[in-house]
């Protein structure tokens, strides 16, 4: 089967996608909406894969009429390629092109944002959300929140929504020794490390975690703090952190390699995410491959893998107390509570989170899309373009 994986940039987790997609017996080709600069993922496509050259995919396409305007360049490349399925996501871009260009069967991925944030901005994005999710024949979602979103906009069925965690590789994330000596840094011996890998964006809460952490460290001056990453808020971030006097506290690296990522998660004593949205978070999961207790955002994805002062802490969302509060309550642990965390937390991993398991379940969807098991969906009248 030829199936063209249409995508919003390249990615780590578009590379994982693609990888496992290489390795199955289709033909895959990989069409890329934009290039925002930001080289999330240096290595190049797996062996296999085969790239779209077109307009897309060269500069930055930031908003719903720059997506339109490429509309007749992507019904060329359908035209070309003639796929015998596309899968491809966001939800409001690479979706709702596909949705537009009227081709079946469409697989649709949801990236969790799109769904939990994008699809609430206003009324006209309401409507590509829900455009789009009607005419796929099957949506792909990484957690609860996500899929039953998807049933509340666009009255899927269950057997409409394929729901598995985007997964990690357990054994590149997984507990070991500490290869970069981060407290042999002036400053830091002693140190209790926490790391944050999200990026340096608005809706990961970035300005919520430095706050947070300034007044944890406030009441424990040995805590520091790995930033790793960049975005839109770097600007913001360094100002913050020369104005709060943080610089011998903050270690600010800048964008990492996949194989160097481990090894921060290995120096750390904690991880900490303050995004207002999540789907299944695989900068969560890394972290409890690795073992370490978490501190993340309360909300119903993150309590898919999180109890409350048990392998993690939920923090209050946009509440930098709160976050203070769970943070110290975790570099306080005694070590056979952490270790009894770590056990945990990989347990969980090992048993949920397999993405060389998880991901059988896209291929398996494959499968029943070819063998025309998935029904296209109905087309309501209420669904026609808004003026």
């Amino acid at each position: 089967m030829r199936i063209l994986y249409f995508s919003r940039d390249y990615t780590t987790h578009d590379r994982r996608f693609l990888a496992k997609m290489s390795q199955s017996r289709h033909e895959i080709w990989f069409a890329r909406l934009e290039d925002d600069g930001m080289e999330y993922e240096k290595r190049s496509l797996p062996d296999g894969v085969r790239t779209v050259t077109w307009p897309g995919g060269s500069q930055r396409y930031k908003t719903p009429a720059e997506w339109l305007r490429l509309m007749p360049y992507y019904e060329s490349v359908l035209d070309e390629i003639r796929p015998d399925l596309v899968h491809a996501g966001p939800v409001q871009s690479c979706g709702l092109l596909t949705a537009i260009a009227g081709f079946h069967p469409l697989l649709v991925m949801s990236w969790g944002s799109d769904i939990l944030v994008d699809a609430d901005r206003d009324e006209f994005w309401r409507w590509m959300t829900r455009y789009t999710l009607i005419r796929a024949d099957m949506v792909l979602s990484d957690c609860n929140e996500v899929s039953e979103k998807v049933c509340q906009l666009a009255g899927k069925r269950p057997d409409q929504i394929v729901q598995f965690p985007w997964g990690i590789d357990l054994t590149q994330f997984s507990p070991g020794e500490d290869t970069l000596r981060l407290r042999d840094r002036e400053g830091w011996k002693g140190a209790s490390v926490v790391l944050s890998t999200r990026a340096w964006e608005p809706y990961c809460g970035t300005e919520v975690s430095l706050e947070g952490f300034r007044l944890a460290y406030s009441a424990e001056p040995r805590l520091r703090l790995v930033l790793l990453g960049g975005g839109s808020l770097a600007p913001v971030v360094r100002r913050y952190v020369e104005e709060n006097d943080l610089a011998a506290a903050v270690c600010a690296p800048g964008m990492v390699s996949p194989t160097q990522l481990p090894e921060y998660f290995r120096a750390a004593d904690l991880y900490v995410s303050c995004a207002y949205s999540d789907g299944t978070s695989v900068s969560l999961l890394e972290a409890m491959a690795t073992g370490l207790p978490v501190v993340v955002t309360d909300r119903a994805s993150n309590r898919e893998w999180v109890s409350h002062g048990e392998n993690g802490w939920l923090a209050a969302a946009r509440s930098p107390e709160s976050v203070a509060e769970c943070i110290l309550a975790a570099v306080r642990l005694d070590p056979e509570q952490r270790s009894g965390i770590a056990r945990t937390n990989r347990s969980i991993t090992e048993q949920r989170a397999n993405w060389d398991r998880t991901s059988e379940k896209l291929l398996a969807a494959y499968d029943r899309m070819e063998r025309g098991r998935a029904a296209v969906p109905n087309m309501p009248s209420d669904c026609s373009r808004p003026s």
